[in-house]
């Protein structure tokens, strides 16, 4: 009997060493995020950024070559670069950009999105990577608007279905209903208006397409609008990687410069 329960127990330390082992030669589970790479990446090793391609001089195709360049196209190659990913572009409408980001289509979207509450409810974003606040463009030489509260009784140009409208008669404005910035600028220079009210981007933009035309920021806002990436809610750590490639693009002066290329200016803080 001695023997046998020997037999027996050796039977049963042998059994467990087979088990333990494989158990140990098993596969570990993966704790990667879905995608399989290291930031759930629609495809490994490849940011894929949405844009529209058609938003000058943001997103658009280079006259001549036919390249899709742009500030926002720029920063993302640098980004991208930083990650030490390739990029890809998906030149997609506006009207469609968020659903396909939802849908995974893409990774990013890179299209001067600005932050505000209800996207920050569906949506993370990075740091901004464009700042820009409103202002008050006048002929050169006039001195009689120097702040908002100078436009009271004076004549803007404004669309009637922009933010810039509103505030334009918040502050007392007579305001003349236009089609655009084109429209408006060329009223402020014929002198039919005081002054109109738009983004400094687009200001910015106007003078590094047309030169100089006799015209000058004369205020701006507080509350600049900011633009960023914007993520779903599942890319924490892609955001964390871009937020911090984005500081070093700003420490290198790296925005600075793309900035410089676009609008003659940093737009970046």
């Amino acid at each position: 009997m001695p023997r046998a329960r020997t037999l027996l127990g050796l039977a049963a330390a042998s059994a467990a060493v087979i088990a333990l082992a494989a158990c140990s030669s098993a596969a570990p589970e993966s704790t990667e995020p879905a995608g399989g790479n290291e930031y759930g990446l629609a495809t490994e090793g490849t940011l894929t950024v949405a844009t529209e391609g058609t938003y000058r001089p943001f997103s658009f195709h280079e006259d001549g070559s036919g390249d899709l360049v742009g500030y926002d196209v720029e920063v993302a190659e640098a980004v991208a670069e930083k990650l030490g990913l390739e990029v890809e572009f998906q030149e997609t409408q506006w009207d469609a950009i968020f659903a396909g980001l939802d849908a995974g289509r893409f990774d990013v979207i890179a299209n001067q999105v600005s932050i505000n509450p209800e996207r920050e409810e569906q949506y993370l974003f990075s740091e901004p990577y464009t700042v820009s606040p409103g202002v008050i463009v006048v002929k050169e030489g006039d001195t009689s608007i120097s702040s908002f509260a100078d436009l009271a009784g004076k004549t803007t140009a404004q669309s009637l279905t922009s933010n810039w409208y509103t505030l334009a008669q918040e502050n007392g404005a007579n305001v003349e209903a236009v089609e655009g910035w084109a429209q408006a600028v060329t009223l402020l220079e014929q002198g039919r208006v005081d002054a109109t009210i738009n983004d400094k981007l687009t200001y910015l933009d106007d003078v590094q397409t047309n030169g100089e035309r006799g015209l000058e920021i004369a205020a701006e806002t507080d509350d600049p609008s900011l633009s960023a990436f914007a993520f779903t809610k599942d890319k924490a750590d892609l955001v964390a990687a871009i937020d911090e490639a984005l500081a070093e693009l700003r420490e290198e002066g790296v925005l600075a410069e793309l900035g410089e290329k676009y609008f003659g200016a940093d737009v970046s803080q």
